[in-house]
């Protein structure tokens, strides 16, 4: 299991705080939300456990996911749905991004 995934898990912690209050005006946003961030940690643990070009794509899927958070919290913010994200969740982010992108390449 790629070192990244309690991170991971905690960025859907995150995620979760950020859609409770999302979905009190945009429920599609929160929903879409909600299941990006399920994917990171889902296909991180997916991966952990094939070899070859199935654990590369798996990686390849939770990096996609994981940029896809970030711009549902990019238009919230923008929407004024909740406030700009911390710099913790900030470093969260990049912990996994910058992971899963050398993992995968």
């Amino acid at each position: 299991m790629l070192r990244i995934y309690p991170t991971a898990i905690s960025l859907v912690a995150d995620a979760a705080r950020a859609a409770a209050a999302i979905s009190k005006r945009d429920r599609d946003l929160a929903r879409q939300l909600r299941r990006a961030a399920a994917s990171v940690p889902l296909n991180i643990a997916e991966g952990s456990g094939v070899s070859g070009g199935n654990r590369r794509q798996r990686y390849l899927t939770a990096l996609g996911s994981a940029r896809e958070v970030q711009a549902c919290f990019d238009v919230a913010v923008v929407l004024g749905y909740v406030g700009p994200i911390g710099a913790d969740v900030a470093a969260r982010f990049d912990a996994v991004i910058g992971t899963l992108v050398k993992v995968s390449r």
